[in-house]
């Protein structure tokens, strides 16, 4: 069943956010250009999609993703903790995401930007339900 909005608010307000380890709730493609766009199911539940979405229309949404959003979601691993995905976005960026504040301060809204939408979440987040599914 997984936690619920108050527990997994509780354990993020808690957690040093430097330390947590995203990972993808989605698939992903690449577009000509190199960057990549998610494909993200319009329902959750199979049954809903079959229900609701006639045979020619498209049962997925697609969200692309620029430069520094691509090179962002092509590092979520699951082993690597937010800090070290803003380390090397910043290597990888200089131009973009310097001083290290800037670079800091642009991973992490855009982590929690995919987390609210739900197309990431936190291995912190996951219970041994979740590691069973």
């Amino acid at each position: 069943m997984g936690l619920n909005f108050f527990q997994r608010r509780k354990i993020l307000k808690n957690a040093n956010v430097m330390d947590l380890h995203p990972l993808r709730n989605h698939e992903h493609e690449f577009k000509e250009d190199g960057n990549i766009y998610l494909i993200v199911p319009k329902f959750r539940k199979k049954w809903m999609r079959d229900f609701f979405i006639a045979g020619t229309k498209k049962k997925n949404f697609t969200i692309y993703l620029d430069e520094l959003g691509t090179s962002t979601w092509l590092e979520i691993d699951g082993k690597k903790n937010v800090q070290e995905l803003c380390d090397k976005m910043q290597e990888k960026f200089p131009e973009k995401l310097s001083p290290e504040d800037e670079a800091i301060n642009r991973i992490t809204k855009f982590l929690f930007q995919l987390y609210e939408q739900r197309y990431i979440t936190f291995h912190e987040l996951l219970t041994k339900e979740d590691y069973n599914n």
